[in-house]
């Protein structure tokens, strides 16, 4: 058994037609910042094309940045995208952020994201969470 781990691949990505991206930017700096590799999609991302990135970049976590509303549709498409390709919440870490009613939040956590960030999260919270909970995926 060897004592090295694999760098912890994080895919941060927009979907929707939300075009606000400073909050994912600096989730995905923080989270570079703290050893990780990322991969940030950039904005106006279908369900499909993450799900394509996280497989073609073998990630172990799949981040989400959404402020337009639209998370409750969104969101579990991505999953079911990911089902698709032969991914499920098992397989990778998913995680949500932006502006999300604290009422969506157990739908989203049933749809298989560990965990949902509201505006002003400690980057340092989400690095930590990202730390702890990715677990034998790397």
């Amino acid at each position: 058994m060897t004592t090295e781990q694999r760098t912890i691949r994080v895919l941060i990505a927009k979907p929707g037609l939300d075009g606000h991206d400073r909050g994912a930017k600096v989730v995905a700096r923080a989270l570079r910042d703290a050893g990780m590799e990322v991969i940030y999609t950039g904005i106006r991302q279908t369900p499909q094309m993450i799900a394509e990135a996280a497989l073609q970049e073998d990630v172990d976590v799949v981040g989400l940045s959404i402020l337009s509303g639209a998370h409750g549709e969104l969101f579990p498409r991505v999953v079911e995208e990911l089902g698709k390709r032969g991914i499920s919440p098992e397989d990778v870490l998913l995680f949500g952020g932006g502006i999300i009613p604290e009422d969506d939040v157990p739908a989203l956590k049933a749809a298989g994201f560990k965990a949902i960030f509201g505006p002003g999260t400690s980057t340092q919270d989400i690095v930590a969470y990202v730390r702890d909970n990715v677990g034998e995926r790397v």
